[in-house]
């Protein structure tokens, strides 16, 4: 059985939002200053900076020289994971801006580790009844757009790797139907994009499309979100083709950088 959707708390804790997507960022882009973070996270520099001396005094965190904060010993990753994930994000923004100025709905870019789909990227849309933010945020592959893309470029032994049983033995629940699964991920290897309705969080519709490196490998997803209430499958053809033309834009930009 599946894990319940994932919903938002309903006495959700501000500061301790914007700490964990702090610490989120660092450990996904590698250095930021106490501005960047306060920018991204829409708080003042006093709070930000006051986050950040947390963050550091728990080792979530370090300061360089320069004023700098990277990820500290508790979240540390390897370097070339840190430089290709801030290279995609810094490449997407612009476009993932443009997507949402064009469909008034909130873009995304994610990519895939192993059974996960990391979102590294967000820009939310200006509408009252919107699709938050989800930068930051990690859900089962399987149930999330550009988790289904990124999967369906796996070979069949590829799959059957991530989801292998013992890997799940201690979470038998969170393992899918690998029958349901093939058969879903061979629609979305034939039709290009993939459709994403009451998966990850009810009443949420979302819609992407691969973004390629130079090596026809996709490297992440980028999608729209938006409530079911404004999604009808005729709109779906125009979704695509919409996306479809940022990602060949994002990979164009990746290619010259």
């Amino acid at each position: 059985m599946d894990k319940p959707l994932k919903n938002p708390p309903p006495y959700a804790i501000a500061s301790v939002d914007h700490a964990l997507r702090a610490a989120t960022m660092l450990q996904l882009e590698g250095g930021l200053t106490v501005s960047q973070v306060a920018e991204r996270l829409g708080v003042a520099r006093s709070t930000a900076h006051r986050l950040l001396a947390m963050l550091v005094y728990r080792d979530f965190a370090v300061q360089d020289e320069n004023r700098v904060y990277r990820a500290g010993p508790v979240l540390e990753l390897a370097a070339h994971s840190q430089s290709q994930v801030s290279r995609l994000r810094t490449v997407a923004l612009p476009h993932l801006h443009r997507l949402v100025d064009l469909l008034e709905e909130t873009a995304n870019l994610t990519i895939r580790t192993g059974d996960t789909a990391r979102f590294i990227a967000s820009v939310e849309c200006a509408q009252a009844l919107r699709v938050g933010s989800r930068e930051g945020m990690v859900f089962p592959a399987h149930r999330t757009t550009a988790g289904l893309l990124l999967l369906a470029e796996l070979g069949e032994e590829q799959l059957e790797e991530v989801y292998a049983v013992e890997r799940y033995r201690d979470r038998p629940g969170d393992r899918p139907d690998l029958a349901a699964l093939r058969q879903e991920l061979a629609r979305v290897r034939r039709g290009g994009f993939a459709v994403n309705q009451d998966r990850s969080e009810r009443g949420l519709v979302a819609v992407g499309v691969p973004v390629r490196g130079a090596d026809g490998v996709a490297l992440a997803g980028v999608s729209v979100s938006l409530p079911g209430v404004r999604y009808a499958p005729g709109r779906l053809q125009s979704l695509v083709a919409t996306l479809n033309a940022a990602a060949r834009a994002i990979e164009a930009d990746l290619a010259t950088r």
